[in-house]
């Protein structure tokens, strides 16, 4: 008999979650003016919003929290928070910072300039944030394939050349770099092939423009490049891991996704001169260059959270959870966007409610839906996420509409997974019964889905 797939670890330690009842989760959900950042987080029974900084650290990672050293500068944690970056990625000069907005602010108020135009691969919220607040550009060159969540492609995520060349021809003078996601979030989680990555280093090459690589999850983007990828199958996560980064001048990291920790970031690059005048901003934003808005214990978890989640027994218990879901889903005829992504499910709003009106945020109605129905908390990634044109002010219409599941890592078990997918058919089951969608009564100027106000249309 062939022996079942189990977790390559053991629970050491459990937090109590809190049941609570429909009638409580629509008055609550209600106070939160519809929107689910607002929820108190004892209000939900399991949490999906995001998988970043709610994984489970480990007890070695534990371990090199007590070993932390808090010197202002020069702590011995910051050497060995470098030496792992330098060892897993290839970059000598490192940054830290508190998060991977934070690094995405440093390295930004170098590279990015007001007019310029940054073309990558379905951007998230904060790079395009960071970017339109400089009044700049981001200009999304993903393959078509991405758009279609019926479409089994192995590398969604990938950079369309014709439509990066089209902009650089166009823009060369004015893009001072092409960003690569991995993997590309907005699109569903998708990674992107070492072949497309290369293509996009040749091509970046031929303009002279640098490469930077949005990296939070590029362990996860490296697992699927020794899966799917022709030639890479006996290849470490770490050997890809250097081929991938081989590619780019400079990376950002949330170091909260595949680092597992709770707390932290970085940027790594290759320059000596833009390590200086990044290294302004990093004392401007963030603190010393050796500290960089976190104390000597969570650099050594981002430490040794970088080894572990560069083995391939922890990736593929990661995955593999994350594919229960997404097959369970495919088993109840949900649309989900396909393949299955690396830290998600993204269930397709669109095709799941498509009688609710692109302008009453179709992708919000579902999550809040999911909540009432089960006390599971998803986000949207959709029009709400997508803002407003910064010149016209006029909403954005992604072409995308999802709900993304977002699992944290180590953190639920093959129960909680039943437990969404069970929510989820019956939202799916009674899905004519949602007649409406919602409004926007109040929203920031800029990256706004995190404090909207919504009312029922």
């Amino acid at each position: 008999m062939e022996l079942p797939f189990a977790e390559s670890y053991r629970i050491k330690m459990i937090e109590p979650i809190r049941r609570s009842t429909r009638a409580e989760r629509e008055q609550w959900i209600k106070e939160a003016k519809y929107n689910l950042f607002n929820l108190k987080s004892e209000y939900v029974f399991v949490d999906l919003l995001t998988d970043s900084g709610t994984g489970a650290m480990s007890d070695r990672q534990w371990s090199e929290m007590m070993l932390g050293d808090e010197s202002y500068a020069g702590a011995s944690s910051f050497q060995k928070f470098k030496n792992a970056i330098t060892e897993i990625t290839g970059f000598e000069y490192v940054l830290p910072a508190h998060q991977g907005r934070a690094a995405e602010n440093v390295l930004f108020s170098v590279l990015v300039k007001e007019g310029d135009i940054v073309p990558g691969n379905s951007h998230f919220d904060t790079t395009k944030g960071h970017i339109e607040f400089r009044k700049a550009k981001a200009v999304d060159c993903t393959i078509d394939e991405a758009f279609d969540t019926t479409l089994i492609h192995p590398f969604k995520g990938n950079v369309d050349l014709e439509k990066l060349e089209k902009v650089l021809k166009q823009s060369g003078n004015k893009v001072p770099f092409i960003i690569l996601t991995i993997t590309c979030n907005s699109s569903g989680g998708q990674p992107v092939s070492l072949e497309n990555m290369k293509a996009v280093r040749e091509m970046a090459n031929k303009y002279g423009i640098k490469v930077v690589m949005d990296s939070a999850r590029f362990a996860e983007n490296a697992y699927f490049i020794k899966l799917r990828e022709e030639g890479c199958q006996d290849k470490s996560i770490r050997e890809i891991v250097r081929e991938m980064f081989s590619n780019a001048d400079a990376i950002t990291m949330s170091a909260k996704k595949d680092a597992i920790v709770n707390i932290g970031g970085f940027i790594a690059m290759r320059e000596k001169e833009l390590f200086c005048s990044s290294s302004v901003f990093e004392i401007m934003y963030e603190g010393y260059l050796t500290y960089g808005g976190l104390a000597g214990r969570d650099l050594n978890a981002i430490a040794q959270g970088l080894y572990e989640g560069t083995e391939f027994e922890y990736l593929e218990t990661r995955i593999r959870q994350v594919e229960y879901l997404g097959n369970k889903l495919l088993e109840y005829g949900i649309p989900i966007q396909q393949p299955i992504g690396g830290h998600a499910i993204f269930v397709d709003a669109k095709r799941f409610l498509p009688h609710i009106r692109k302008e009453e945020c179709v992708a919000q109605t579902l999550a809040v839906q999911l909540y009432i129905e089960a006390g599971i908390r998803g986000v949207e990634i959709g029009t709400i996420l997508a803002d407003r044109d910064p010149v016209t002010r006029e909403n954005r219409f992604p072409e995308l509409e999802l709900m993304r599941l977002a699992i944290p890592r180590r953190v639920y078990t093959n129960n909680h997974m039943d437990l969404v997918a069970a929510g989820l058919k019956n939202l799916w089951d009674r899905r004519n019964t949602v007649k409406t969608g919602f409004r926007i009564t109040k929203e920031a100027p800029i990256m706004r889905h995190f404090t909207i106000e919504l009312e029922k249309v």
